[in-house]
């Protein structure tokens, strides 16, 4: 499928997709401006978007290939590629793991998942295929056991593993927890999530000579929407568009209005124009992100618009607990987070789950378990006094008090379709 001019996308869209033709039926004939036309509404996007009498679509679904999506929380939602525009997929994001550091000749494991109309360990292996250079594919997949995964990446001497920061955490896990390394690992290929600190600590003991990359930023229902940019260091958030085929825009979460310095915070809105079947002119892509470099395009990813989680009347954010165990963890022990969120008493309850090495009532001995007791302190008190709203709700019996429960990385709920983590877990009775 070629790229194709934004006027014309937006024609066609209007003539053969009645979604399209009713959101842009105030507009004049030609439109050539991107900001020409209004950002789509995601709730209305997927409520035309249906399995049965599909208003967004601008053909029969008669050739093409269905994904699900919908994130570790979401309801799940189908996207829709042709044999063609698949394929423009592909082939762009590959070339784009080139500049993640893929090189000829290497051996790559696919540790994403597969099966259920999931996309990602086929898009990655796919991606692999249409790459610019050449590589040997090893489709293990995120549902192997992971002794067979270890066995698999020795030996065929994998030099990139490829997988959610996630499941390469759980494979890092269960190495360190066996005294073992795999030092012949070159690079670390993660998507699909954010990479943080506590993460990289628990891969460095595991792959210590591998550098974690980011393969690139895209999503199934957004399409393309990031390449790696070489020579970003350490900061694998920084990426830039996939450029003919995407227009990206970051726009002021208030008026809407085009963001063009750099660093100022905006939500990610995504055009595709190699992508006729199911249209995606201005879909938010649930980002927010940050230029870097406006002259080169350069984005840096500042994680999800909206990623957090309401007990009672008090909103937490991701970014605030991940803040303040950062602040608190000075002997870097925790490796991963999740919040958990309760109900208990006619009260709600957030439980903030931290993964060590060693957890108290498991493994910990008494000293280290006194340590631990110290950490969870530290950590409640400072996201108490980030939050004030928290401690506040407590005193007057809205909530009950932050707690800290400690597990293994492994304990840690994943999505069982993708492998992702699922950052907040919300257990509490719905009628």
């Amino acid at each position: 499928m070629p790229v194709q001019q934004f006027s014309d996308l937006v024609r066609f869209a209007r003539d053969h997709s009645p979604f399209y033709a009713e959101l842009y039926a105030d507009l004049p004939p030609h439109v050539s401006r991107i900001t020409d036309v209004p950002v789509v509404d995601q709730d209305a996007f997927w409520a035309a978007n249906t399995l049965s009498d599909n208003r967004v679509l601008t053909a029969p679904l008669g050739e093409a290939v269905v994904f699900k999506t919908g994130g570790t929380t979401g309801t799940p939602r189908f996207s829709c590629f042709t044999r063609e525009e698949w394929q423009e997929f592909v082939t762009a994001f590959g070339s784009g793991m080139v500049d993640a550091g893929l090189r000829p000749g290497h051996r790559v494991a696919d540790l994403f998942y597969a099966g259920e109309l999931y996309a990602s360990f086929l898009f990655i292996l796919d991606s692999l295929a249409h790459a610019p250079v050449a590589n040997v594919r090893l489709p293990i997949g995120g549902g192997a056991p992971l002794e067979s995964t270890l066995a698999t990446i020795e030996d065929f001497a994998a030099d990139v593993v490829a997988g959610t920061p996630t499941t390469l955490c759980r494979l890092a896990e269960h190495l360190t927890s066996a005294g073992r390394q795999l030092p012949g690992v070159e690079f670390l290929f993660f998507g699909g999530e954010a990479l943080f600190d506590d993460q990289r600590r628990l891969l460095s003991a595991a792959f210590p000579q591998a550098t974690p990359r980011s393969l690139g930023y895209a999503s199934v229902d957004g399409g393309l929407l990031g390449r790696p940019v070489p020579g970003a260091g350490e900061d694998t958030r920084t990426h830039r568009p996939f450029a003919p085929h995407t227009l990206v825009e970051i726009l002021d979460e208030t008026t809407g209005e085009p963001i063009r310095e750099p660093g100022r915070p905006g939500r990610v809105v995504v055009t595709q124009l190699y992508r006729r079947l199911m249209p995606v002119i201005r879909y938010p892509a649930g980002d927010r992100a940050e230029w870097t470099d406006t002259e080169g395009g350069a984005f840096r990813i500042l994680g999800r618009a909206e990623e957090g989680v309401r007990v009672g009347p008090v909103s937490l954010y991701w970014q605030d607990v991940t803040n303040a165990v950062a602040e608190a963890d000075t002997d870097c022990r925790v490796t991963g987070m999740q919040l958990v969120v309760r109900r208990w008493e006619g009260r709600d309850g957030l439980v903030l789950r931290l993964a060590t090495a060693t957890a108290p009532g498991l493994d910990a001995p008494d000293q280290d378990a006194a340590g631990l007791e110290v950490l969870a302190k530290e950590v409640v008190t400072g996201l108490n006094t980030a939050r004030p709203l928290y401690p506040d709700s407590v005193a007057t019996g809205f909530v009950h008090p932050l707690r800290v429960e400690w597990v293994r990385h492994r304990d840690l709920v994943v999505n069982s379709r993708s492998g992702k983590l699922v950052r907040v877990l919300d257990e509490r009775p719905t009628a």
